[in-house]
């Protein structure tokens, strides 16, 4: 008698559920809590200094401590302008197939980033030690009464930041692709309307970026401008310390009114970014105002972002 098979299947056992155990980072703890206690230090340390807090926001409306803020503007703002287009004439010419111009170009930028700003803002305001006088032919007069503060820092800040925004502006300039030159020659365009029209549009978008963040950076050098007693913010802050005693409380009043200008500049570097970012960007990344609404609108409707409506 043959014996029959069994062919009910065996019960299925069900798998043991997976028990996922987070990994444990007891250096992220440990970095965290070192920094904390850093922090707390720090805090500790200017809270029992000899600092008397309370006169700093009498002192940030100070008619003095404004007309320097009013200089530390005034001053960046000519010096980029005549360090831009400084800039732009020396990348063409560091460019250019004539050996003269491309040399002089190069031995410009050499000298003028190879030295310290504060040097060359001095050579400038003692110039008067090497030509006491200023004969342009048409024009004579002594050079102490020509070169003052204020020519000083415009020339030793500008010229400086001319050696830097033409290496910017030539980076600019190499980024478009060369096809977009000989398409313009093929259009009958001279080499000048090229650069116009064609070429320094599209390069803005490589150059805008890091010239915003020199004048941010210039925002901070004219500073600098202190040396050759220019009234800037630091000078201004300086004088009034003489007279007060207040030293460390004023500069704190002088960096308060930095990180205003730059915050504000950098806001709109921002939204410069984003205007020459259109032709090479679909989706334009949105504004702080943008993802503000957003997060209150999100915060309100009291969902999770990905089910949102």
């Amino acid at each position: 008698m043959t014996p029959t098979l069994d062919k009910t299947p065996a019960p299925s056992v069900p798998p043991e559920q997976i028990k996922a155990v987070p990994v444990r980072h007891y250096g992220r703890w440990v970095a965290g809590a070192a920094v904390i206690a850093v922090l707390v230090l720090i805090g500790l340390a200017f809270s029992n200094a000899n600092i008397n807090y309370g006169v700093i926001p009498d002192y940030l409306t100070d008619g003095t401590i404004l007309s320097g803020v009013w200089h530390t503007l005034y001053i960046s703002v000519l010096a980029m302008l005549l360090g831009l287009v400084l800039g732009i004439t020396l990348a063409v010419m560091r460019m250019s197939s004539n050996p003269v111009t491309s040399t002089v170009a190069w031995l410009y930028i050499w000298l003028f980033r190879g030295t310290p700003v504060l040097v060359q803002l001095l050579i400038w305001y003692n110039i008067a030690l090497v030509f006491p006088i200023l004969n342009l032919g048409f024009y004579k007069d002594e050079m102490n009464q020509v070169m003052t503060p204020f020519l000083a820092a415009l020339l030793g800040l500008g010229l400086n930041e001319a050696a830097y925004m033409s290496e910017i502006v030539r980076a600019g300039i190499q980024s478009v692709d060369e096809g977009q030159t000989e398409a313009s020659n093929a259009l009958g365009m001279t080499r000048g309307q090229t650069l116009r029209r064609v070429i320094l549009p599209q390069a803005m978008r490589v150059i805008v970026p890091p010239t915003g963040n020199e004048f941010i950076n210039m925002l901070k050098t004219s500073s600098l401008a202190y040396a050759v007693q220019f009234n800037e913010l630091i000078k201004r802050s300086t004088d009034i310390s003489s007279t007060s005693l207040a030293v460390v409380e004023l500069y704190f009043v002088a960096s308060i009114w930095y990180l205003i200008l730059t915050s504000v500049f950098s806001v709109g570097q921002y939204y410069l970014e984003r205007r020459y970012a259109r032709g090479s960007t679909r989706n334009l990344p949105p504004t702080p105002f943008q993802r503000l609404k957003k997060n209150l609108r999100l915060f309100g409707s009291f969902r999770r972002p990905e089910v949102a409506r």
